[in-house]
């Protein structure tokens, strides 16, 4: 973890709910002898911009696990309807400067992709919201709906993030700058805009897609996009849990791999 007192305070927070519609409890899944929330906190905690860890969630059950490996736990609300809203509630009574949106089911997460997304901020005190993408390197990806796709500008902030194949190539030749990126779901906030951002209501491109970032470009808040090399492998199902236990089983993961 980084030196707290050499620079801005940086929280690193896990939203962690028990009920889930394709795999209810997953935060508490057994990989490889830990539950996966385990293998997330202790991921974020590698992170050398990061100065605290912690998992905010709505169920006891959790809060006790979390606990008992040594993370901080904080109870939320059971009404908040996304996991920003859960961290928002969190961080009130947290001092910090920064706020990392780290999500509960991306246990292969690279801590290098954490600081990535983190120093940006250390030299842009304009910056207010950031995160990561990587180039898309399966074309059955950019027309996934579920892979989301983000637009950037020459600056490197978001101009769109979409669920549809943007950008389109008319004539099909991509320049270097226009090839497709992948959103990878990593967010970090100034803990002020956290607050702002929370009170918002949703705006009509964010119910259209279902992208909880487009209210952000809604309201004209710039969103600085890293892009990485780095790649994650995300638990939405039982059968995601089992392919990522193959993957330490085998050690065939590397930071780097492709999803």
């Amino acid at each position: 973890m980084a030196d707290a007192g050499a620079r801005m305070k940086v929280v690193a927070i896990i939203p962690a709910r028990y009920a889930s519609s394709r795999f209810p409890g997953k935060a508490l899944a057994d990989l490889d002898g830990k539950p996966m929330v385990q293998h997330v906190a202790e991921r974020a905690a590698e992170a050398k911009t990061v100065d605290r860890v912690l998992v905010a969630t709505d169920d006891e059950r959790i809060a006790a696990a979390v606990r008992a490996f040594g993370t901080e736990a904080v109870l939320t609300a059971p009404s908040h309807p996304s996991g920003t809203d859960r961290i928002a509630e969190a961080v009130r009574a947290i001092p910090c400067d920064l706020v990392v949106n780290v999500q509960g089911d991306e246990p292969l997460l690279p801590p290098a992709m954490v600081d990535e997304a983190v120093e940006p901020f250390f030299g842009d005190d304009a910056l207010e919201m950031g995160t990561v993408c990587r180039a898309i390197e399966d074309s059955r990806d950019l027309t996934d709906p579920n892979v989301v796709k983000v637009v950037r500008d020459l600056e490197g902030y978001a101009l769109y993030f979409s669920r549809a194949p943007v950008p389109y190539s008319r004539d099909g030749q991509r320049g270097a700058g226009a090839r497709p990126c992948k959103h990878i779901g990593l967010y970090v906030y100034r803990r002020a805009f956290l607050f702002r951002f929370t009170a918002w209501k949703p705006t009509p491109l964010e119910e259209a897609e279902r992208l909880e970032q487009l209210r952000a470009l809604e309201h004209g808040v710039r969103i600085r996009v890293v892009e990485t090399r780095y790649d994650s492998v995300g638990v939405d199902t039982p059968d995601d849990l089992a392919r990522v236990q193959r993957l330490l089983e085998r050690r065939a993961w590397t930071p780097s791999s492709s999803s």
